[in-house]
């Protein structure tokens, strides 16, 4: 998969990385208490916030759009309409540039984030979907061979609370699924996660494929940081069987094996390091390697995943400690996520934007648009 010399290169900056990770959370550490948090922070994003992009080509698409409108209590007004022929995973460059110029006219200026309902595509060029719409097309975001792109200048922006108003940018996130059933359990459980400080484990597995756990040198930090406020598993394994309270799961694998063996708490966020897990609904091009929504499909509420080779940079992937952090502090789902790659640029986010497991519930968006929360939430 990756040339020794680049695995070599790949676990220096993940070295590296975990360094400036522990320096930045150090300047910005957490409230002690749960109760000190939520008197300190911001309302936080809100249906308010968020504009749907709705491929009207697509039935599943107007599905899943409609669906997220009426239990997140979105309006009307932020739905935004676009016409493309569904069910192919690549998006040209030209064909590309046309629709975001139609997003963009569409977008109320208030709009903070984008929730785009489908699973595909999920690439345009040598991007992803998410950061083409989020940052434009450069090719300053991909890298052919073993090279390292532009950073985010989103990431580790804890303090930016919007980031269109601040930075001039929407991150953007997929409500990828295979059908409407499974795009209303991935919603639901977004809402139903919402304010409820869910107890748990976050799990982080250090496996046997040493091309793919390149992440792995930074967990220790992450247990030592996050650990007195959560409970953080540390795991030298390749699989997690029976597991009842995962709320986070991170490995490096090509293909996770026993995912519905184990309970997904409303929020989970899980994801794993391997070369294509962002072709979402086909096989990959590159060996048999997992799609990140089977993640979705097990029971969690986000992942992520690459496009294109990224080559086992952790800089190109979810940093464990950055999503933890900015997630536990009370931030939603679309923040933490983005936040914690610093080159989003061949990675795709999918999920439920506003799931927000540790943050005030709105007033405004009371865990839905009706005020009831959804009975079930797997």
């Amino acid at each position: 998969m990756i040339p020794q010399r680049a695995r070599r290169r790949g676990l220096a900056v993940a070295t590296t990385l975990t360094g400036l990770m522990v320096v930045m959370v150090a300047r910005n550490p957490l409230p002690r208490s749960r109760q000190q948090a939520l008197a300190s922070e911001p309302a936080g994003l809100s249906s308010r916030d968020v504009a749907v992009v709705i491929n009207s080509a697509d039935p599943l698409s107007e599905q899943i759009g409609r669906t997220y409108q009426s239990l997140r209590g979105i309006p009307p007004e932020q739905l935004v309409r676009i016409r493309f022929p569904p069910g192919q995973g690549s998006l040209s460059p030209a064909a590309f540039r046309q629709l975001r110029g139609q997003i963009l006219r569409q977008t109320p200026g208030h709009v903070q984030i984008y929730a785009l309902a489908w699973a595909a595509p999920w690439r345009v060029g040598c991007q992803s979907i998410t950061s083409a719409l989020t940052l434009g097309l450069d090719p300053a975001w991909c890298a052919r061979g073993c090279r390292l792109t532009r950073q985010s200048p989103y990431y580790a922006r804890g303090d930016v609370r919007r980031p269109y108003d601040s930075l001039g940018l929407r991150p953007s996130m997929l409500l990828a699924a295979r059908d409407g059933r499974e795009a209303r359990r991935l919603i639901a459980r977004g809402v139903a996660a919402d304010g409820t400080a869910p107890p748990g484990s976050a799990y982080l597995m250090s496996t046997s494929d040493p091309s793919r756990n390149s992440r792995a040198t930074g967990f220790a930090d992450v247990a030592r940081m996050i650990g007195p406020s959560l409970t953080v598993r540390v795991l030298r394994a390749d699989r997690l069987e029976g597991a009842d309270d995962v709320i986070a799961l991170f490995t490096g694998l090509a293909r996770v094996e026993g995912l519905t063996s184990n309970r997904f708490r409303p929020g989970a966020v899980a994801d794993h390091l391997t070369s294509f897990g962002g072709e979402l609904t086909a096989g990959p091009t590159n060996g048999n390697q997992m799609s990140a929504l089977r993640w979705l499909e097990a029971g969690a509420t986000g992942s992520y995943g690459t496009v294109v080779e990224p080559c086992n940079f952790p800089t190109k992937f979810p940093n464990p400690l950055l999503v933890l952090t900015y997630y536990r502090r009370g931030d939603s789902l679309v923040e933490a996520y983005w936040r914690s790659v610093a080159m989003p640029g061949q990675g795709v986010f999918i999920g439920e934007p506003l799931a927000r497991p540790w943050g005030r519930v709105s007033r405004a968006n009371p865990g839905g648009g009706s005020g009831a929360r959804p009975r079930h939430a797997q």
